[in-house]
């Protein structure tokens, strides 16, 4: 299993945390994800298919791209 940490810096409510929590989510691959607004950190877990490129690219699709 791999996890992950990074900045999300279009995170700004809970409504936000809770999007990418339930898209993340949906990626067959994906165990955990936890995001929050305050932070604006998200810690996502994964083993394969998922993939971190896959990850990212879901991210940037639902305008909350990662920072790295």
């Amino acid at each position: 299993m791999t996890s992950k940490t990074f900045t999300v810096p279009n995170i700004s409510c809970g409504h936000c945390t809770r999007t990418i929590e339930r898209e993340l989510g949906e990626l067959t691959g994906v165990t955990r994800v936890k995001a929050d607004a305050a932070s604006k950190q998200v810690t996502v877990e994964w083993e394969e298919p998922a993939t971190w490129d896959n990850i990212r690219a879901l991210l940037e699709e639902i305008n909350y791209p990662a920072e790295m």
